[in-house]
């Protein structure tokens, strides 16, 4: 997820955007058709007024129907049509109310007026595109259509709606095409990470992306550059370091004194060691593809790693190694990373014995001797040693965590009950 934490901002930020558009405008829209409805609605006093005088007056339907005629109103007498209306029909609003009317009367004692109190329910409905309003008093009901009227229409609003999604949407497309060179700059980061070191960063574009992309283009050609000289000095160096150190053996073999002799081949043995490990770490270090990795059994590459190590095979105990068990490496670089940890276990084990054992899917080496006097990552950096008068330049672990990173493994290290083990994790 991290990975595309960019991407999923601004897709986060487009959803956003049109959930809260798409929200505001349901809220409008709610609001404007009760609005619209509530508005529409005032016309029933008008219905009501017309029908409560036919009834007070009992006035032919015909003058009914005329005086409705007059606002475009029409009285729905088909009692099919009705039904259908009032089961069918979506009511919009309803309401109760009381109408007052006052009339002049005439007694044996004079003229007086009267107030008449009706009860009413106007209920307002919408049916096939059509406006009806059905009116209930205690004297009858009327249902009466209005050919003025229409239901509410939301086409303008959906317009206005889609208009904005769309522009919101066409915005998210033009910030993705903006950040297609930014994700092929990232696969081409990762790809030279992996040791691509021909993958061009050049481009066209002149946006600020295309500029960053210029400038890692310059980065790697000058890391290229020092990568070729560091490695043509390395080469250099251990080549003229080996013809003086092969001269030097020689010579020393015709030395008269056994204890002269002894030393300098003492001496000459070490250099021939570090210019060996120099020239493994170099390998390592400049490990830029994995093409010569391929499977091979665990117990083969263990076997090789004890011979390599030229230690007595009773020192070495094989526990829990199945041999179908397979990995994929670099046959001599990861013999070489076992054959150091075996090396070292021996060297520092109070008994002299190491035990090479499969834990949870990764390979362990086990010897008895005292706990690490600093943290791991201490006698991983290079030339460090716990004990200077041991015969060793501080290499060893510093390849052996260099060869696992080539192969996508870390060294980890526990102690437990007078027992150092190290893990191929």
């Amino acid at each position: 997820m991290k990975k595309h934490a960019v991407l999923i901002t601004v897709l986060f930020a487009l959803i956003v955007s049109l959930v809260s558009v798409s929200a505001i405008f349901w809220e409008f829209y709610k609001l404007n058709k009760e609005q619209y409805i509530n508005h529409i609605f005032t016309k029933y006093s008008v219905i009501t007024q017309i029908y409560r005088e036919h009834k007070q007056r009992r006035s032919p339907a015909i003058m009914l129907e005329a005086n409705l005629a007059v606002y475009n109103l029409e009285v729905t007498k088909d009692k099919k049509i009705k039904n259908l209306v009032l089961t069918q029909g979506k009511i919009l609003k309803k309401e109760g109310f009381r109408s007052l009317n006052t009339s002049l009367m005439i007694n044996e004692k004079g003229m007086f007026t009267q107030n008449t109190v009706t009860n009413l329910r106007a209920t307002m409905l919408e049916y096939k595109k059509g406006i009806y309003f059905f009116i209930e008093t205690p004297n009858g009901e009327i249902l009466i259509k209005d050919n003025d009227l229409k239901p509410y229409s939301y086409l303008n609003l959906l317009y206005a709606y889609s208009t904005i999604f769309m522009i919101i949407s066409f915005s998210f497309v033009l910030v993705l095409q903006k950040l297609r060179p930014l994700i092929r700059l990232r696969k081409k980061i990762a790809l030279y990470g992996e040791g691509h070191m021909n993958i061009s960063f050049k481009t066209k574009s002149v946006d600020e992306i295309g500029a960053v992309a210029n400038e890692l283009e310059k980065t790697r050609q000058k890391i290229n550059n020092i990568l070729e000289s560091r490695t043509l000095f390395l080469r250099n160096l251990m080549h003229e370091l080996k013809t003086p150190i092969a001269k030097g053996t020689i010579a020393t073999q015709m030395l008269d004194s056994q204890k002269q002799k002894g030393r300098f081949s003492s001496i000459f043995n070490r250099l021939e060691t570090l210019v060996n490990e120099f020239a493994m770490i170099e390998e390592v270090t400049s490990l830029d593809d994995k093409k010569d990795f391929s499977n091979y059994r665990l117990l083969d590459i263990i076997d090789g790693a004890i011979d390599m190590a030229m230690v007595e095979r009773s020192h070495v105990n094989i526990l829990h190694i199945d041999g179908s068990v397979k990995v994929h490496v670099n046959y001599r670089l990861y013999t070489t990373a076992i054959k150091n940890m075996i090396d070292n276990a021996i060297k520092y084990s109070s008994d002299k014995q190491i035990t090479i054992v499969m834990r949870n899917n990764e390979l362990c080496f086990e010897s008895k001797g005292e706990c690490l006097k600093y943290p791991l990552q201490y006698y991983i950096e290079p030339f460090t040693k716990d004990n200077p008068s041991k015969n060793s330049f501080g290499l060893g672990l510093y390849l052996v965590d260099s060869i696992l990173k080539a192969h996508s493994q870390v060294l980890a290290h526990e102690y437990d009950n007078g027992m150092n083990r190290f893990i191929f994790a």
